[in-house]
């Protein structure tokens, strides 16, 4: 793996205009980021649901207009080009989205589909059959499929037919945002498999977002951990999945499905003994750290300031006044 970027993200801002009664005003989905992504890795995104890391994946290519910051290229500034540079670059970086039932058009055949990006990429027309039967192959489906339409395939499949319309592009990066969050879970793990082997045959960088931290630690080389719109911490993927640093990595970590029916009932009665804290307000965010109403290390200064990204004993960055130490159990002292 090249330890030279393919994308850097800096200051990168997402905010929304959004109407209170009859005022307008804006919420912010995704704070200053900055992120390096490295050539050749698997970086993982996870947060819950609202924590931005949607919003920053798809910032990342442009399929969300940034509020501000810059993204990055080869010395390239990606939000300062036009409509029309920007298309010439689109096939370098494509996505994969969540829901496969969504994102294919029913009304197309899949050769259609696959041939129509081909032709984009300037793929000769005699060629371009050849080469989607061979994208097909490539995501384990046969030549028949060519020839149907979405509906005749069931939610795995689809989600392989949309990485093969992804693939026809040749892209160097694909961010992939949860897919496979709406498949059965026999078929999850098929995916994800897939997935890292086309990374692994064709050379590929690939993000992937998630809200399971345990899952990605399996897949990832890096893992970045998002609330409320900010990354609260970034590290080697193995050492953040059992030493996390931040509390609401911990929290992450606590709240998985264990196959111990003993301990899952330990975690869910842990939980229920606590009272639920409020979930910070996008319209007004808090001072401070917005995760210190649900954390139970908070210190008084973290109503007052925001701390950065700072280095961790574990070897990654978090943003916590009060973090966990590699010598601590954070799964022991803190539950979901």
């Amino acid at each position: 793996m090249s330890t030279e970027p393919i994308l850097s993200l800096r200051g990168l801002t997402v905010r929304y205009p959004v109407r209170q009664g009859l005022t307008r005003r804006e919420i912010t989905a995704l704070h200053p980021t900055d992120l390096d992504i490295h050539r050749g890795e698997t970086l993982a995104i996870v947060g819950e649901s609202g924590s931005g890391k949607t919003t920053l994946g798809r910032a990342m290519l442009r399929l969300v207009e940034p509020s501000g910051g810059q993204i990055l290229h080869n010395g390239t500034d990606l939000t300062a080009l036009g409509t029309r540079q920007m298309r010439a670059l689109r096939p370098r970086f494509q996505m994969v989205f969540q829901d496969p039932y969504s994102s294919l058009n029913p009304s197309h055949r899949i050769g259609t589909m696959l041939m129509d990006v081909l032709a984009h990429t300037g793929v000769p027309k005699p060629d371009r059959e050849a080469r989607a039967t061979a994208l097909l192959a490539d995501v384990g489906l046969d030549k028949d499929a060519m020839h149907r339409f979405p509906s005749a395939f069931s939610g795995g499949q689809r989600q392989r037919i949309a990485i093969a319309r992804v693939l026809a592009s040749d892209p160097n990066l694909i961010v992939a945002d949860e897919p496979i969050s709406a498949l059965d879970v026999s078929i999850q793990a098929q995916v994800v498999n897939l997935l890292m082997d086309l990374k692994r045959k064709r050379g590929l960088t690939l993000v992937f977002i998630s809200h399971d931290l345990g899952m990605v630690s399996a897949i990832a080389d890096r893992t970045a951990v998002m609330y409320f719109g900010e990354i609260v911490e970034i590290g080697e993927a193995a050492a953040l999945a059992t030493s996390p640093a931040h509390p609401y990595s911990a929290m992450l970590l606590a709240s998985q499905p264990k196959p111990d029916v003993a301990a899952s009932r330990a975690t869910i009665r842990a939980a229920a003994s606590i009272p639920a804290a409020d979930l910070p307000s996008q319209l007004d965010p808090p001072t401070g750290c917005p995760f210190r109403s649900r954390c139970p290390r908070a210190l008084d200064r973290c109503a007052q300031e925001a701390a950065g990204l700072t280095p961790t004993t574990q070897g990654g960055l978090t943003s916590c006044f009060n973090p966990f130490t590699e010598d601590e159990t954070p799964k022991g002292a803190l539950r979901a």
